[in-house]
């Protein structure tokens, strides 16, 4: 599966949550005004140098634009292990964030599907609200929101079993 370099021994991963391929609509958008962007200056401009030079601008500049929003997108994700959630969370080019909680930490995961889009295509907003320092790994564009909250509530439900950490034993 997917292999963690500060893996702690005895530790496997159990799931891991990337976002929900809807995403990549919008990188499509962006690609598709680039080529209506093309064709109209070609229209103002002609078969020209200055038609050529904008083109290979606008594309220079698109094509960059898309890759570091597709990295954004690609390089976002959940690993759920059987001892903690790893929050990983590509916010600009080259700026990541690490977050990490043990599952013991997790007090709530909640989901939410928001709009037709949402409900349609079955995607939402995953946050895992933890006790530690009141952190809240949120992943927007999750697919398959409420499957995944109730994944990783068993899993939670798993761990504290095992290491007889439940807060209510009646339940």
């Amino acid at each position: 599966m997917l292999n963690l370099q500060n893996m702690r021994p005895g530790e496997e991963v159990l799931m891991v949550v990337k976002r929900h391929w809807i995403v990549y609509v919008m990188l499509f958008i962006y690609f598709f005004s680039g080529v209506i962007v093309t064709f109209m200056i070609f229209f103002f401009f002609g078969l020209n140098t200055w038609g050529y030079m904008l083109n290979i601008i606008l594309w220079l500049i698109l094509s960059i634009i898309l890759y570091i929003e597709w990295l954004n997108h690609e390089l976002d994700m959940y690993v759920v292990t059987n001892n903690r959630v790893i929050g990983l969370e590509q916010i600009a080019f080259l700026n990541r964030a690490v977050t990490e909680c043990n599952l013991g930490q997790i007090q709530e995961v909640n989901s939410k599907a928001k709009g037709l889009f949402a409900n349609i295509f079955n995607y939402g907003t995953l946050s895992i609200q933890t006790a530690g320092s009141k952190t809240t790994l949120k992943m927007e564009f999750c697919p398959d929101v409420m499957q995944t909250s109730r994944k990783i509530l068993n899993v939670v439900d798993n761990y504290r079993d095992e290491k007889n950490l439940r807060e209510n034993p009646e339940y």
